[in-house]
């Protein structure tokens, strides 16, 4: 979860100064320090936002039982995504680079639905996300299906 926040916050703090950084130090007005200022207190007020939309994953539950998986997301807004067992057609786990680096997973499920082509969940432990892949797959295999 902090992986993602921060990774989050990084970015956002990044690209819009830098992307204002020239227009701001070209334009006329202020002196040098006051503009720097203006492009460092965007640069926190960007990290500050990306570090909120970052935090997301600590509003992030799932739970995987017979009938298949559900997942909620979202604190103000929630979304709930139930995902039948006999609906699922692959699992995949992903590993960036810094998922790695940190022992993390993220299991994308793959449906059979028209609009909604699989669910997400990031931020996992990797031994976690490996167990739950083994589970979608064993209730694959038990309901005839296969990967």
């Amino acid at each position: 979860m902090r992986l993602h926040a921060g990774t989050t916050a990084l970015w956002c703090g990044l690209l819009p100064p830098l992307g204002l950084a020239v227009p701001v130090y070209v334009a006329d007005g202020p002196g040098p320090l006051q503009k720097a200022a203006a492009v460092a207190a965007l640069a926190l007020l960007a990290a500050g936002i990306g570090a909120y939309f970052g935090a997301r994953l600590r509003h992030q539950r799932w739970k995987l039982d017979a009938e298949g998986l559900w997942l909620r997301t979202g604190r103000l807004w929630q979304r709930e995504t139930r995902v039948p067992a006999s609906r699922v057609q692959h699992v995949d786990l992903k590993h960036g680079p810094l998922e790695r680096r940190f022992k993390l997973a993220t299991l994308v499920v793959h449906t059979a639905a028209v609009h909604l082509s699989g669910i997400t969940v990031r931020g996992l432990d990797d031994a976690d996300a490996q167990r739950l892949r083994d589970a979608l797959a064993r209730q694959l295999d038990d309901a005839g299906d296969a990967l």
